[in-house]
């Protein structure tokens, strides 16, 4: 009988090698950017996917208020806050966030897509969200995504 192994690789601390890209989501439907950026987050977009390890990237996404919706969603969407209190529920309609914080609009479809655990709470802390065009991490030499 031959001998030949074939093992699956599984991804851990020694092996992951970690790059960092650069996202312009100018003119970008939020929802299908979002789950672009989560794929990315969770390293699924490599051969080594490991699912109990957190194997993915870091991105930067700029000029997160050039976003867009599609239908009716800046009128009716809501993103709703609730500080644990009685009567500490808040409602905020998607136009009045991206006044307000037009990152935490991505911020908040992005935290959506990753799993509820600590595996999820790791991976969302390699996501870096700014409204303009700027950003602080030239040094880590980011690469642009290719979709």
């Amino acid at each position: 009988m031959d001998t030949l192994s074939y093992k699956t690789k599984s991804e851990n601390k020694d092996s992951v090698e970690r790059k960092w890209y650069v996202i312009d989501a100018e003119g970008e439907v939020v929802g299908r950017l979002c789950t672009r950026i989560a794929t990315v987050l969770r390293g699924k977009h490599k051969p080594s996917y490991t699912p109990h390890f957190d194997a993915g990237d870091y991105v930067i996404v700029i000029n997160a208020d050039k976003v867009r919706f599609t239908g009716a969603k800046w009128d009716q969407k809501e993103y709703i806050t609730y500080s644990g209190h009685p009567g500490g529920q808040k409602r905020t309609v998607a136009k009045n966030m991206m006044a307000k914080k037009p990152y935490a609009i991505i911020e908040n479809a992005v935290k959506g897509m990753l799993p509820k655990n600590k595996l999820g709470r790791a991976m969302i802390k390699k996501l870096f969200v700014y409204a303009g065009d700027e950003h602080p991490h030239h040094a880590q030499k980011p690469e642009d995504f290719k979709f």
